[in-house]
């Protein structure tokens, strides 16, 4: 018998970041996608990020989040809250947003396979403002 760990890591074969940052919105993108965009808890979790500047972020990703549901044409996995492990489409989703600036055509081409479509290109001005909404307020969203 083999153990159930392998099957584990097959479905969510990426560790979650270690960048609070990059957490802090992959957990945002987890309970919005999960309880709908007006979520309370993503709410409150980029509040205590920004403090009082909180809304630009978060007004940006649920504009992320809004496009990228228009546009999708397929389903798009997300592990839960506490998990301590990514799935393919929430990896991508990250890469996406923190290369939105400096690697345009990495970002497209990642959501571009997340989504199932040929054109992305609203879901990349959408990453670019919550990457420019994080960096403004000193939270810039880097890769490894």
């Amino acid at each position: 018998m083999q153990p159930i760990l392998p099957l584990a890591s097959a479905a969510l074969p990426f560790a979650c970041p270690v960048d609070d940052n990059r957490r802090l919105l992959l957990y945002c993108i987890r309970r919005m996608g999960a309880h709908g965009m007006h979520d309370a808890h993503a709410a409150n979790a980029m509040l205590g990020m920004f403090g009082m500047s909180y809304m630009r972020p978060l007004v940006m990703l649920r504009a992320f989040i809004a496009e990228t549901v228009r546009t999708s044409q397929r389903k798009i996995n997300i592990a839960g809250c506490c998990c301590p492990r990514m799935t393919l489409d929430e990896a991508r989703l990250l890469d996406a947003l923190c290369s939105s600036e400096r690697d345009i055509r990495n970002a497209a081409l990642q959501l571009r396979t997340v989504l199932g479509t040929a054109d992305s290109l609203g879901a990349l001005g959408a990453a670019q403002a919550v990457q420019s909404a994080f960096a403004d307020l000193a939270h810039p969203l880097e890769l490894d």
